[in-house]
Parts: C-alpha cells; sequence; structure tokens
C-alpha cells in the first residue's frame, strides 16, 4: 500500500489567557468551541479545541492557555502562518469583522491565483484568511455564530506555511514520504499538495534566512498533525518513518486520537494522529465544548482540576 497523508488533522498553539483565547476564535471567527479538556502533560492547563460543528479532522484548531509564558518569537523550524479556507467572495466581510476585533487584517493578497487575508489573534499568532472553493463538505457551513452568515464562515484548514533553513530535505520528506506533490512556488514560497479533495492539503515552505531558531512562546505554533485514518494506517506511517532514519515516539493516547510525534528535518514538530475515535467519544455533537472533559486516568483529581482551571464563558452562555 502506498501512504499519502489525506491533510491536516489539527494544528495546536500556545495562547495567552483562556478566556481571551475563546472570545477570538469562537466569537470573532465563528469556530465552534468543540472540546474542553487539560494538556494530558500538563493537567493544570486547559486544551481547548475548535472547528467545525462535529469536530471534524482538518478542522480543529487547539491551543494550550499558558497565559504567563513570553511572546514566541519567529524563527527556523516555525509555523510561521496557518490558513483557514473560506467561500470565494467572502474576504471583504472578513476584513472588516478582523479590523472591528483589532486583528489588523493587511491588504488582501494573491498568490497561487488565492486571494488572503494576513491577520494575528492577540496572542500575535499569525493566522491567513483563504478564499476559495471547499474541497471537502464539512459541517462547517451550518450556522454556528449568529453574526457570521453561512457562505462566509470558515470551512475548514486551508494549510501551513513553514519557515525552516533549508527547504529541500523538508521537501523531500513531504515528497517521498508523506506523499505530498510539489505545485508551485510564488514570492519564495514553495507549495506542495495531498489530496486536493481533501481539506488542510496544504503545505508551503519558505526559507527561514539567518538559522536563528525559533522561539517558541505564546503566539506560537507547537505542533502540526496530519490524518492517519486509523491505528494499523498510523502504524504503516510510524515504520516508514522510522526507517527513513526519523526518530518516532511511541503511540500516546489522545482520547480523541492517538498520537505518534517526529520532528521534520527543519525541526518543526509533526505528529500524525488517527481521524478515530473522535471528538464525540464522551458527549453528544449538541454538547460538544460544554464542559470539562478528563480522561479516565485524571478523573479522580476532577475536583482539585476544575478549582484550579478557570471559568472559561462560551459566546452563547453570556447574558
Amino acid at each position: 500500500m502506498t501512504l499519502r497523508v489525506p491533510g491536516i488533522h489539527h494544528v495546536t498553539a500556545i495562547s495567552g489567557p483562556a478566556q481571551q483565547n475563546i472570545d477570538f476564535y469562537a466569537d470573532v471567527l465563528g469556530l465552534r468551541t468543540i472540546k474542553q479538556t487539560v494538556n494530558f502533560d500538563d493537567p493544570g492547563t486547559h486544551h481547548l479545541y475548535y472547528g467545525d460543528r462535529a469536530g471534524t479532522p482538518g478542522t480543529a484548531m487547539t491551543f494550550f492557555p499558558w497565559e504567563h509564558a513570553p511572546r514566541g518569537g519567529s524563527g527556523s523550524g516555525a509555523t510561521e502562518a496557518t490558513g483557514f479556507s473560506v467561500p470565494a467572495g467572502s474576504l471583504e466581510f472578513w476584513g472588516e469583522r478582523l479590523k472591528g476585533a483589532g486583528a489588523s487584517p493587511q491588504e488582501v493578497d494573491t498568490r497561487f491565483d488565492e486571494e488572503s487575508l494576513r491577520c494575528e489573534d492577540p496572542d500575535g499568532l499569525i493566522f491567513e484568511i483563504v478564499a476559495g472553493p471547499a474541497t471537502r463538505e464539512t459541517t462547517a457551513g451550518a450556522p454556528v455564530h449568529p453574526d457570521i452568515p453561512t457562505e462566509f464562515a470558515v470551512h475548514a484548514f486551508h494549510g501551513v506555511l513553514l519557515d525552516v533553513v533549508d527547504p529541500d530535505p523538508t521537501a523531500r520528506l513531504l515528497t517521498d514520504i508523506m506523499g505530498f506533490e510539489h505545485v508551485g512556488e510564488y514570492g519564495g514560497r514553495l507549495r506542495f499538495r495531498t489530496d486536493e479533495h481533501e481539506v488542510g492539503s496544504i503545505v508551503d515552505l519558505r526559507s527561514a534566512g539567518s538559522g536563528a531558531r525559533v522561539y517558541m512562546g505564546r503566539g506560537s505554533v507547537h505542533h502540526v498533525a496530519f490524518r492517519a485514518r486509523d491505528d494499523e494506517e498510523q502504524q504503516s506511517w510510524r515504520e516508514t518513518i522510522t526507517n527513513a532514519g526519523i526518530p518516532v515516539t511511541t503511540v500516546q493516547d489522545r482520547c480523541y486520537f492517538h498520537s505518534i510525534y517526529f520532528r521534520e528535518p527543519g525541526g518543526v514538530l509533526f505528529e500524525i494522529a488517527t481521524d478515530t475515535p473522535g471528538f464525540g467519544i464522551d458527549e453528544s455533537e449538541e454538547e460538544l465544548g460544554r464542559k470539562l472533559q478528563l480522561p479516565p486516568w485524571f478523573e479522580s483529581r476532577r475536583e482539585k482540576l476544575e478549582a484550579q482551571l478557570p471559568r472559561l464563558v462560551l459566546p452563547d452562555e453570556r447574558s
């Protein structure tokens, strides 16, 4: 079997205060809060997930709110920008909405025959709103936010931009191992695409220049996760990557998916996460993201953790 990642599963970043994060991603961008849980490696910290109405793989933007972390910096080994896909013709709406939220959108840029807006969230995380046709039907078009018309709503991920000192080794990993194709170059960006019928199918590479390593902090992407359809496919990925001489972790149980991690040659932390079992394992679709969910091994600590974590208010819970 020839392996090929279908696209991005999720992107995880570091933010400041958790409530500020919810206010921006759930209220301004209109994403659904699909899970409130904890960082399994640091349970005193929330892990917040946003996505479409069902938490479909390829739509989940996630955050570790490390309120007191210093602001991150750019450099090699960085995911410099995360792209969200919106319908064609909606950038004027998003420009006005983001300007009103203080996100300082830049002028509309055109590259690879796509129009995009480049913006920053409250912690300085760079993201791009990219206009174009949806590449796979998702439930994101359902009206999640009353102020965002369905025809303007965020579909899912478009892709990511990685800054690395030397793009060539990363490019070889993408094409020779992960199944991407090199489809173009524009303004110093090398574009790679996997399944064009899937969301989150694009990785852009760019030379970081000086070679100074990225400083991880608020506003930094922690890792980029790519999809494996199930555990069997993930095991095949683990063997393939190991055979390429790249160290890979053992499988980590993240409840909603299973994960393996490795660093690509440019230093960006990659994950391969399974589509299953999914975010509905502990909540119905109607109740996704409403309450703090804990993995079984932390349930005995629920009372202590709930007292330690800040209480969060979703946009539709405000009186």
